[in-house]
């Protein structure tokens, strides 16, 4: 647990020397990326489903190929089977997912006046939780994080080619096609009509494939839950009022190339905790794909002509994610089963 707590104060004060200049920040940055990749790509019987994706490795090159078809995760599969043909280490799907996952935020970061904020935010929840174990997910959210590059920079095709692709790995990805009518247009009510009937097809296809069914009997009917959910989505709508009811003003005038981007991620980080009535577990998988842009958020506040304030306004973030993450690491029983303690190499 120590490694884990180091390394979050590491982080920090990296993030805030980083604060005192553009070269030292640039710097910072790509060690403390380089470092993270490695911690997560490198990490040795640690994450829950760290022995599931070692079986699914251990399936060989033709029977992981053959499951490219049948399966829910095609792309999940097709890189087991490369990596297999290729004879690599087992592990090596851990360093390949880390990959995807980091070249997703670094695609984010680079998008920000601070991009070692950023990433330094994305640690003690999105990171810890995601890439170190959900593997699957961890791929679709870098996609995702492609997707979000894209739609901040209106490149629709590229948009949807992310999404896409992103939907091999973890079909819950499709979900964020909804807010496609949004790329070119203000969060609006006509618009939100618009999205409405855009969406409406798309979940009601997504609803009827066996992934969802599958969600729906474990998570649902069979009364799966997570314990930290309310935690996180909590986090996240406290970020929603925040923005809205506090920033969003000075964000329109200082930041109108991307005010909308944010506003729609404010209320969708909202909206997130009425999937806590479905499920702790389905609104939980869907909070991670939100907390890039709540991180995104974040780092740009010590930007924002908050007054004489801003240096508090700028630390809180941190204080409380910091806060967030002792919490869950000394009350959670599955942090102490599947985090503690850290092995970094390879198994055997």
């Amino acid at each position: 647990m120590i490694t884990y707590f180091t390394t979050q104060i590491i982080l920090i004060s990296s993030a805030w020397l980083g604060r005192n200049g553009q070269a030292i920040q640039r710097l910072l940055y790509w060690v403390i990326l380089a470092g993270l990749s490695i911690f997560v790509g490198f990490r040795l019987n640690v994450g829950c489903d760290f022995d599931a994706y070692l079986l699914h490795f251990s399936y060989g090159t033709e029977r992981a190929f053959e499951k490219v078809f049948t399966s829910l995760d095609p792309g999940h599969w097709l890189l087991i089977s490369f990596l297999n043909y290729l004879e690599l280490h087992p592990q090596s799907l851990n360093v390949v997912a880390s990959i995807l996952f980091f070249t997703g935020l670094h695609s984010l970061a680079r998008l920000q006046p601070d991009r070692l904020a950023f990433l330094v935010l994305c640690f003690p929840i999105l990171i810890i939780n995601m890439p170190m174990a959900a593997v699957r997910q961890s791929v679709a959210i870098g996609f995702m994080c492609l997707a979000l590059a894209a739609f901040i920079n209106r490149r629709s095709f590229l948009f949807l080619t992310w999404i896409f692709i992103g939907s091999t790995f973890h079909s819950s990805i499709l979900v964020f096609l909804s807010i496609f009518p949004f790329l070119n247009r203000r969060l609006s009510i006509p618009n939100i009509g618009i999205a409405l009937a855009f969406a409406t097809p798309i979940i009601f296809v997504i609803l009827q494939t066996e992934a969802a069914q599958l969600a729906a009997t474990r998570y649902i009917e069979g009364g799966s839950q997570s314990q930290g959910a309310i935690y996180r989505l909590s986090m996240l709508a406290l970020t929603s009022f925040y923005f809205l009811f506090r920033l969003a003003p000075l964000w329109k005038k200082q930041f109108p190339f991307d005010y909308n981007f944010y506003l729609l991620g404010a209320w969708m980080m909202l909206a997130s905790l009425s999937l806590l009535f479905v499920s702790t577990v389905i609104a939980d998988r869907f909070g991670y794909y939100l907390i890039p842009i709540q991180a995104m958020l974040f780092a740009r506040i010590p930007y924002l002509d908050l007054g004489r304030f801003r240096q508090i306004h700028a630390f809180l973030p941190y204080a409380l994610l910091t806060i967030v993450f002792i919490f869950w690491a000394q009350s959670s029983w599955h942090f102490q089963e599947c985090y503690v303690p850290y092995n970094f190499g390879f198994g055997s």
